[in-house]
């Protein structure tokens, strides 16, 4: 059953959210992705959200540059959590999209990643269905596990190899 949806507003962002589908299904969360737009379909996006709960979403993650909208509209009217992504843009770096996802008004929270984040959107989104999934929590354990193992062989490499020669590889 589909338990995250993945929305952005533009295909442009596509290659950032399509980050956090690949993190999803490390941790095997069934997910659906949809390009939606809170401004251009606004009707759409508007059902879209008011039925997601119905149909066993328990989170969505949003992405959107510029104004950003999408992830604050989401959380207007999707009752369960909803995570933005800050899309990074050419003309002020993403801090826009930042600065209009993290300044939600009170009552209407939005968990927020850093731009283009949407790896760690996913795992937020993971860490919260862990909550009531055992089997997902250990598979959460196992992925900080091997983070730690892939630091521990990347100091081994240059303890072997030194800066200079590790720096050419």
């Amino acid at each position: 059953m589909v338990k995250v949806s993945i929305l952005m507003g533009s295909d442009s962002d596509l290659a950032i959210m399509s980050e956090a589908a690949k993190m999803l299904e490390v941790f095997g969360i069934d997910y659906e992705m949809k390009i939606i737009s809170a401004h251009r379909m606004p009707d759409i996006f508007i059902d879209y959200v008011k039925s997601a709960e119905k149909r066993g979403i328990e989170i969505i993650i949003a992405g959107a540059g510029g104004a950003a909208h999408l992830p604050g509209m989401a959380a207007a009217i999707f009752p369960l959590p909803v995570i933005g992504v800050p899309i990074y843009s050419k003309t002020v770096g993403g801090v826009d999209a930042l600065y209009s996802i993290v300044q939600m008004p009170s009552g209407i929270p939005v968990a927020t990643v850093a731009i283009n984040g949407a790896k760690n959107a996913a795992i937020l989104a993971a860490k919260m269905l862990s909550i009531s999934d055992q089997t997902l929590r250990e598979k959460l354990k196992e992925y900080k596990e091997s983070l730690k193992e892939s630091v521990v062989a990347k100091d081994e490499k240059l303890t072997k190899l030194g800066y200079e020669e590790y720096s050419k590889q």
